[in-house]
């Protein structure tokens, strides 16, 4: 069976971008059709200045918002990356395999490392090799696939070269991934800054709808929507990208075509209010499954605990593979 592995950071509230773009195709479609394991990838929170009582709060929120939005512990494995002691080890054997050069041509390295320099400062060294963890989160478990939105695209590229750099130079030992991507909403912009992504770590404000948002602060926060000049409602990324926005959000939202619904509206203040009850009605039900879920935290506990050992259990003998595969002496006893 195809194994897939994605995950989450816990570096801010998820958002319905994080939702139409990866989880809800995990929940309907990628946990039926493959062994799939979904991690909530804590250490890489650590990579920036962070508060540890916020970093465990929001692990705990994320493991429960992806219970809540379908994913089933019978169907596929939900766990915390630092619960399963295979992700740090393979890392370091990864970075033996890994040069400066690519960690430093990594874009996200480059631009967060700009901007400190730029405040005067400098980036944790864990910035600097965290797509190397990456890596190791993707080949401890022998993954075919990886769902990724376009601004990850390149951290798979680098897992496919480590993968084949160690294969050539120590023996086959993992599994060469593929980077897949959903059809449909696959990056939901900012409601204010719609060429920009709205991300759950960096934005803050009107432009980022969260899941756990109340109905009227997500009407509030559509209605009051960035759109163009002019009125006509086109679908044009381009040259019409707040009104693009929408279209494609609703579209999600309704499983429809966002070019053919640009052709229904009128207004924009038609579109904006449809929207918002679109999202209203999506996120619905899984605010209403994550406030049982918080109701029954020893049952969210036992999901992660028991997702962990069957990671571990996966991960464990290809890790092991790999350590003696490099040249490193078996433990004993």
């Amino acid at each position: 069976m195809t194994r897939i592995f994605s995950g989450v950071k816990p570096t801010g509230h998820l958002t319905l971008g994080n939702y139409l773009g990866a989880v809800r195709r995990w929940a309907e479609v990628d946990q039926h059709r493959a062994d799939a394991l979904f991690c909530i990838v804590d250490l890489h929170a650590l990579t920036v200045d962070h508060d540890p009582g916020r970093v465990r709060r929001l692990s705990r929120q994320a493991a429960t918002l992806l219970l809540a939005s379908g994913l089933d512990p019978e169907l596929c494995t939900v766990f915390v990356q630092s619960h399963v002691d295979e992700h740090a080890r393979l890392s370091y054997l990864l970075e033996c395999v890994a040069t400066d050069g690519e960690m430093r041509r990594m874009i996200q390295y480059k631009e967060k490392a700009a901007l400190e320099r730029a405040r005067g400062g400098s980036v944790r060294l864990s910035l600097l090799t965290y797509p190397v963890l990456m890596a190791a989160d993707i080949l401890a478990y022998g993954s075919d696939e990886v769902p990724v939105g376009d601004d990850q695209t390149q951290h798979v590229e680098l897992t496919r070269d480590l993968a084949v750099r160690f294969n050539q130079r120590y023996g086959h030992t993992f599994v060469v991934p593929r980077a897949t991507r959903p059809e449909v909403a696959a990056r939901v912009m900012n409601l204010q800054e719609p060429t920009s992504k709205m991300g759950k770590s960096d934005d803050v404000g009107p432009g980022v709808v969260y899941l756990l948002d109340e109905p009227d602060a997500v009407r509030k926060k559509i209605m009051q929507a960035v759109t163009d000049s002019g009125q006509d409602v086109e679908y044009d990324r381009e040259g019409r990208p707040g009104v693009s926005n929408l279209l494609e959000i609703l579209a999600a939202c309704e499983g429809g075509n966002p070019e053919a619904l640009s052709g229904v509206y009128e207004s924009y203040g038609a579109l904006k209010k449809d929207t918002a009850e679109a999202v209203v009605e999506l996120l619905r039900p899984v605010q209403e499954r994550h406030k049982q879920l918080c109701a029954d935290p020893a049952y969210v506990e036992g999901v992660l605990r028991d997702g962990a050992e069957r990671a571990r259990e996966i991960a464990r003998p290809r890790v092991d593979a790999a350590y003696e595969a490099i040249g490193l002496l078996p433990a004993t006893g």
